[in-house]
């Protein structure tokens, strides 16, 4: 039973406040944790999800082989999704009748040459996932890490917390659920020969250099030279660990992975992935998300 709670004009009359009471006090009594939020947006009163079957993780990501094997995967979910104005992160918002973040653990522990998945949460998210890799196809682990000030210091935790031998690390965001496991390939393989590899689509906007004032445009930039860069980031852990070091020596700020390795001097691979890959971030990328999950239901 499911109740849209939506803005319009005009009073609600007596039997739909009634009626509002009601299953409001019936969904409390039956201890649900699912509400939706003025802007149209399903939420969960708290990060909340039962253990998949075996039949979760009946995904194609299981019929494609991986290009490397034993790679660990550091799944960053310790945003606050403020853009989203949802009260509460964005990777804990319902999409397709299951949250943001379950999508892609599901994706991720199911795929072939997984070792393990550090996911990069609060520890107060924790409880809900635990017992999630119980039935992943390919015994598959799931750990934890903190989330750190900046996201520099969260991919630190989750590398620190993957095993000591995996050939790459993948850093992706939990609030892109809609990569698929040909873009993962293609990027682990690209890092693989590489040494870095990131995930990206070229620029299809036109841009424009601004003055420092925001005011008034420079010149326009030649978009045939840019990307629009998305995750997964994909890093041979030696790397990272190198870059990790010289960025607190000398204080380096990235906003994203491989520009430790660009910072390194070292070269960083450009594997073509899908617009499709969108990182959720406002209440309308949920409604792009929606269509594209139904698309792919349907095909």
């Amino acid at each position: 039973f499911e109740i849209a709670w939506t803005h319009h004009r005009g009073r609600w009359s007596s039997f739909r406040l009634a009626m509002l009471r009601f299953v409001a006090l019936a969904l409390l009594a039956c201890g649900a944790t699912a509400w939706t939020s003025p802007s149209g947006l399903r939420l969960f009163g708290k990060p909340h999800t039962r253990a998949p079957s075996p039949r979760s993780f009946s995904t194609p990501s299981m019929a494609l082989e991986s290009p490397v094997k034993d790679f660990s995967v550091i799944l960053l979910a310790g945003g606050v999704g403020s853009r989203m104005k949802a009260g509460m992160p964005k990777q804990f918002l319902e999409l397709r009748g299951k949250p943001v973040l379950m999508h892609t653990l599901e994706l991720f522990l199911g795929l072939d040459g997984v070792k393990e998945v550090v996911l990069v949460v609060a520890p107060e998210y924790r409880d809900d996932f635990k017992g999630l890799a119980d039935s992943a196809p390919n015994g598959a682990k799931l750990v934890f890490a903190d989330p750190g000030k900046e996201r520099q210091d969260s991919v630190s935790n989750g590398l620190d917390a993957s095993h000591a031998e995996a050939p790459l690390v993948c850093i992706h965001d939990a609030a892109r659920p809609l990569v698929t496991p040909a873009e993962i390939f293609s990027v682990l393989r690209d890092a693989m020969e590489h040494g870095a590899a990131v995930l990206g689509v070229p620029m299809k906007a036109t841009v424009k250099e601004a003055t420092p004032d925001g005011e008034f445009v420079v010149k326009t930039v030649d978009r045939s030279l840019l990307w629009e860069v998305q995750t997964p980031q994909v890093i041979k852990p030696s790397l990272l660990r190198e870059g990790f070091k010289k960025a607190n020596e000398l204080n380096w700020q990235v906003t994203d992975d491989v520009s430790i390795i660009e910072q390194l001097g070292l070269p960083v691979k450009l594997t073509a992935g899908e617009y499709t890959n969108i990182k959720l971030t406002t209440p309308d990328d949920m409604q792009v998300a929606e269509q594209i999950l139904r698309s792919r239901e349907a095909a």
